[in-house]
């Protein structure tokens, strides 16, 4: 049988719980962050950089598998909870993934993106070697100014 076809498409207020879900099971949700306050901000600014991948399963049932958030400020684009379902992870869904970000944000005219990857991540940090990234001699230092908790 052959492999479903994978849908890229902006993010829709029913694919919420799915989304969060998928945070969780990929390891991106941390205590500081409520990932449904990051989707409510998300939908509220540019919201078509907030896309889902989805994968049409044997029954037609349309299955949610991947996620990216980006943004674009008018000098460099980001892109933040990037995730493929475990069950589907190298089968290069996160490069298409990607690459559909790095087109809209091209389309915006943005010039340079960034990704913030926690150092000990050797597995992801790979993934986005080979997508060409670099790592910048910079450090990100953030910091919080609505608590989420």
């Amino acid at each position: 049988m052959p492999a479903a076809a994978l849908c890229i498409r902006p993010f829709d207020s029913a694919d919420e719980s799915e989304v969060v879900a998928l945070w969780h099971a990929c390891g991106l949700v941390r205590p500081w962050n409520d990932p449904y306050k990051d989707i409510e901000r998300k939908r509220s600014f540019q919201p078509g950089l907030f896309l889902v991948a989805t994968q049409t399963d044997a029954a037609g049932v349309e299955v949610l598998i991947g996620s990216a958030m980006a943004g674009y400020d008018g000098h460099r684009g980001s892109v933040y909870y990037l995730a493929i379902a475990p069950g589907h992870q190298r089968a290069a869904l996160g490069r298409r993934l990607m690459q559909e970000v790095e087109r809209r944000l091209l389309a915006l005219g943005c010039p340079k993106v960034n990704v913030l990857v926690r150092t000990s991540n050797v597995q992801v940090l790979g993934f986005y070697d080979a997508l060409g990234y670099a790592r910048d001699e910079a450090f990100c230092l953030g910091k919080r100014l609505i608590p989420d908790q």
